[in-house]
């Protein structure tokens, strides 16, 4: 599995998200169903079930890249024994949740 992008690393190749394509092509038609269903004038509720259904995709695919920065990312910072890496990717996860 490819590693992390780690500043200072010897490892520059990036985490793999080729996975994610296809849920991001799946989702991107799910919001063009949307987009039509619009167009057709469609009932109000059953549009917000399928922009609910785009919000539960994206946020699985979130956690799903999320997971893999973890595991990667991090782990090599953590890895790498370089202390201002690692408070830098903290720093990084931290102020990524404070946007919540």
């Amino acid at each position: 599995m490819a590693r992390s992008n780690v500043k200072g690393s010897k490892k520059d190749t990036p985490a793999d998200h080729s996975g994610d394509l296809s849920r991001l092509r799946r989702i991107k038609g799910q919001v063009e169903g949307v987009e039509k269903m619009i167009e057709e004038k469609r009932y109000c509720l059953d549009i917000v079930n399928q922009i609910r259904s785009i919000i539960a995709a994206l946020k699985s695919t979130e956690g799903l890249v999320m997971e893999r920065h973890i595991r990667h990312c991090i782990q090599d910072a953590v890895h790498a024994k370089d202390n201002r890496l690692t408070e830098e990717k903290i720093n990084e996860l931290l102020a990524l949740f404070q946007k919540r």
